[in-house]
């Protein structure tokens, strides 16, 4: 059945503007940026699919150029819409992070870091650098690839915070294998990045272990 055949209140587009967007499901969501569906498909029922699919919408969002056109009815025009999207979503996100405290606005440290970070399929360490107010200065992708005590250089990210006459720090890491539980080298990591950067006196306020759709907290975990 089309969408123009369902009952009015429950197409997507006039569900969200007399209930708002918070309302709709992912899928519903999908289909207002999709617009039309395909051959025997509604948009709704092509959004479904593509969440089947991709898993989510965090993974959607990380999918390459090439794995999203190559579902049927996609094409590069819906994947550069889709990463305008994405990145007007982050620059707002960050418009937030520059504006107050991160320590005071955990949800918007999580949001900004799960649709950074979530999807990916390579491990990526990501500094905050933050200034005495706790706003935040920059976000940096400071490594790449397989991360340990070996790979992440405690001095490279010193000379960044020095760099950026940055008060503390927030420090992130992904997990692509889906699980947000800190690994051993995870937690010597932390120490010595604490260690390094106490003596800049730059202090490191939390480190983040994003998978697709966990964020762990280790200040919350009491693991700092």
């Amino acid at each position: 059945m089309a969408i123009t055949d369902w009952p009015e209140g429950e197409r997507p587009r006039e569900k969200l503007l007399t209930r708002g967007a918070a309302s709709l499901s992912d899928a519903e969501l999908l289909a207002i940026f999709l617009r039309t569906g395909v051959t025997g498909k509604s948009a709704v029922d092509l959004a479904r699919e593509l969440l089947t699919q991709f898993g989510s919408l965090t993974q959607l969002f990380a999918a390459s150029e090439a794995e999203f056109c190559a579902v049927h009815g996609m094409g590069q025009a819906k994947y550069v819409q889709l990463q305008a999207i994405k990145e007007m979503s982050l620059r707002g996100l960050k418009e937030e992070l520059h504006r107050g405290d991160a320590l005071n606005s955990p949800r918007v440290v999580r949001d900004y870091l799960q649709l950074l970070l979530g999807g990916r399929h390579q491990e990526v360490f990501l500094v905050l650098f933050l200034d005495t107010q706790h706003r935040v200065i920059a976000s940096e992708e400071m490594f790449h690839g397989t991360l340990s005590q070996t790979s992440v250089y405690p001095r490279e990210v010193v000379k960044r915070a020095l760099a950026h006459n940055a008060a503390a720090v927030i420090l992130a890491h992904n997990h692509p294998s889906g699980v947000a539980e800190p690994s051993q080298s995870d937690q010597l990591l932390t120490i010595a990045l604490k260690q390094a950067l106490s003596l800049v006196d730059v202090r490191v306020l939390d480190h983040f272990v994003v998978a697709v759709g966990q964020t762990l907290s280790f200040a919350e975990k009491g693991l700092l």
